[in-house]
């Protein structure tokens, strides 16, 4: 074959992949503009997404409708949230939990003249389910949860069939306090006693909440606490006195095999872990010892901690508050 015909074909071929592309997300979907704002208000298409903040462990998904928001968790870490676009009046989105009953990149609506719903993750078999599609800013849709283009499909690699879903409509009772999510997900029989301030060097350990599960630590500066969580439950609190000059900053750390011939910086008599700083949204790299070395916490609770660190283990450094207190009652942050 002669080199002009090939190349005629490759530059066919190529056109019809760049429509082939071009068609993923229809014209009438919302795109999505990413944002870097883990909290406070988004406008309609924006979202945030940093999976790095928790690697692994249990996906939950918490979909408010009154806010018109999903917040999603791993290992109960906030992780991505958007905004969204559920069901218009006569047609409401219900609430309530639900499981992920079905995952397809591409699918096209059997009930609405064909319409096509990229990265639809199915809710009901009556017709309720997660999607890429038009998010105008207020509810809009036929009962499915709207979701902007590029939003979905983070949301679709991330997921697995079987997966939790709760919907908050403001009416029926869910759990997780789904109609005002935070940066850490509330347990299943959370109270507000769970919050209640402790005073200097106290610290609060129930690892028979959750006995398996992948590590996630959160220490919060400006909250001066320490909060563990194992398999998407938390376990654990301590205060956390912070020394020197200066801000923490944001990081996030990740445990590495083995351990160093150092003394451990916060559990006496151990050796000093290794670990690997992960790159966050704000690209701030930091010696886990350094930022360990300014920390003072209860000693007990750090052996307790040390004792059940295994590799995979997931330390977010933020300034921000992770509690938040209204009217005299403690939520999560919203």
């Amino acid at each position: 074959m002669r080199l002009p015909t090939l190349l005629a074909i490759f530059a066919a071929f190529f056109s019809l992949a760049v429509v082939s592309h071009a068609m993923d997300r229809p014209a009438a979907h919302t795109k999505g503009i990413p944002v870097d704002k883990p909290a406070g208000e988004l406008k309609p298409g924006e979202y945030w997404w940093n999976p790095a903040l928790s690697p692994n462990g249990p996906l939950m998904i918490l979909v408010s409708v009154p806010k018109q928001t999903m917040h999603v968790y791993r290992n109960g870490i906030l992780i991505g949230r958007s905004t969204v676009s559920t069901g218009a009046k006569g047609h409401s989105t219900p609430g309530g939990v639900f499981t992920i009953l079905e995952k397809k990149k591409t699918h096209r609506s059997k009930k609405y003249n064909n319409a096509p719903m990229p990265n639809m993750q199915r809710l009901t078999w009556s017709g309720i389910a997660m999607h890429s599609g038009n998010l105008p800013g207020f509810p809009a849709s036929h009962g499915c949860i709207r979701l902007p283009y590029d939003f979905s499909q983070l949301l679709f690699t991330a997921t697995e069939k079987g997966g939790t879903v709760v919907v908050g409509d403001g009416k029926v009772p869910t759990p997780y306090l789904a109609d005002n999510p935070g940066q850490l997900l509330a347990p299943k029989d959370f109270t507000p006693k769970m919050l209640e301030q402790l005073g200097e060097g106290q610290y609060e350990w129930q690892p028979e909440r959750s006995k398996t599960g992948p590590i996630t630590i959160v220490v919060s500066s400006a909250d001066k606490m320490m909060y563990v969580y194992r398999g998407g439950n938390p376990i654990g609190r301590a205060v956390v006195e912070i020394t020197g000059w200066g801000a923490l900053g944001e990081h996030v750390f990740s445990l590495l095999e083995g351990a160093t011939t150092e003394p451990s910086k916060l559990a006496p008599g151990r050796n000093a872990r290794r670990w690997m700083s992960v790159k966050t949204e704000k690209a701030m790299f930091a010696d886990a010892d350094k930022v360990a070395s300014r920390l003072r916490f209860n000693p007990e609770f750090a052996t307790k901690v040390d004792d059940i660190l295994t590799p995979g283990t997931t330390v977010i450094v933020t300034e921000r508050e992770v509690v938040r207190k209204l009217s005299n009652e403690s939520f999560f942050e919203n």
